[in-house]
């Protein structure tokens, strides 16, 4: 299945969560996840009470959209999550956490992750010194993205103008002035997405 290029509005209104997929517009009084909490569509009902299986759909598809990964994509992750010694819910989110797009946004050089992923797409982005382009890229402790000198013009007052909006997680480190993004250390479980319940996640993948 190709990526949503419909109103992002109504997948919030799927979910019944704001999934922050318009940056600004989700904080604001025009968000429609606050003005109509039922499902989309002109005759839509109250929600059921859903079977499990059901549950474990939704808890999958929330997370899919709030990260912007695609079903393959995600399956990967998952399976990489089964073979780490830990917890398998934690490593899906820290690889989500850390992949490039996901920190442009984090650390406020982006309005949305769908932002992020657009202005990494486009070339604007070094990663350790070399050109990035995949949005997917995943940085590790130390690594370092910053806009490169050519974008840097373009960039400069829209960055400046996101970033005053967003605090920085601790484990990344900002500097607004050389547009640079370092990760710091591994993200915390407190630092993790916490609107999703990993362990319906996992459960479905484990059928």
């Amino acid at each position: 299945m190709g990526r949503h290029t419909g109103p992002k509005c109504r997948l919030c209104r799927r979910e019944g969560v704001k999934l922050l997929l318009r940056g600004d517009r989700c904080y604001s009084a025009n968000c429609p996840v606050s003005r109509r909490a039922q499902a989309p569509g002109q005759h839509s009902r109250s929600r059921r009470r859903a079977t499990p299986y059901a549950l474990r759909i939704r808890e999958k598809q929330k997370l899919k959209r709030i990260y912007g990964v695609r079903e393959a994509q995600f399956r990967r992750y998952v399976e990489a999550g089964k073979k780490w010694k830990g917890v398998t819910g934690e490593a899906i989110l820290r690889s989500l956490e850390q992949r490039l797009d996901n920190i442009v946004y984090r650390a406020g050089f982006a309005h949305s992750r769908d932002h992020a992923r657009q202005i990494v797409g486009h070339g604007h982005f070094l990663v350790n010194g070399g050109r990035a382009t995949i949005p997917s890229h995943l940085l590790g402790e130390g690594d370092i993205a910053e806009v490169r000198p050519q974008s840097r013009d373009k960039l400069r007052e829209q960055i400046k103008a996101s970033a005053e909006r967003r605090p920085v997680p601790a484990w990344l480190t900002r500097d607004l002035e050389g547009l640079r993004i370092q990760v710091a250390a591994e993200p915390r479980v407190e630092d993790l997405e916490q609107s999703v319940k990993m362990n319906l996640i996992v459960e479905f993948y484990s059928r």
